[in-house]
């Protein structure tokens, strides 16, 4: 029984974490760590043309307005960030990569 407890103490623990990583807030932290990275690595002419506004109603969304000029600076941002990021969060950012790569593939067609 003992056994049983412990791993379920333990499954509980990874399931919170992953959750965790998902929360509104903590995308919110990871968006405005990105962006905050974004602007200092993109050149100044670049800075004001990014941005991002997470929606008051919908708390998981996100609206990312960035030039597509400054998309690679977010792409190195995000690659710099997901060491560090839990492993739903980034999941998450790697599909926002996703996503921004094949817009900007299409943008080229």
């Amino acid at each position: 029984m003992a056994i049983i407890n412990n791993m379920m103490k333990i499954i509980n623990s990874d399931i919170s974490y992953l959750q965790k990583g998902l929360y509104p807030q903590n995308l919110s932290y990871w968006y405005n760590k990105i962006i905050k990275e974004t602007i200092e690595m993109a050149p100044p002419w670049l800075q004001d043309k990014i941005k991002v506004k997470q929606d008051p109603i919908l708390l998981m969304k996100f609206n990312l307005d960035i030039s597509k000029r400054a998309v690679r600076y977010f792409m190195i941002a995000v690659d710099n960030n997901l060491n560090e990021m839990p492993s739903s969060t980034k999941l998450y950012f790697l599909k926002v990569q996703e996503m921004l790569g094949n817009e900007m593939d299409k943008s080229l067609v």
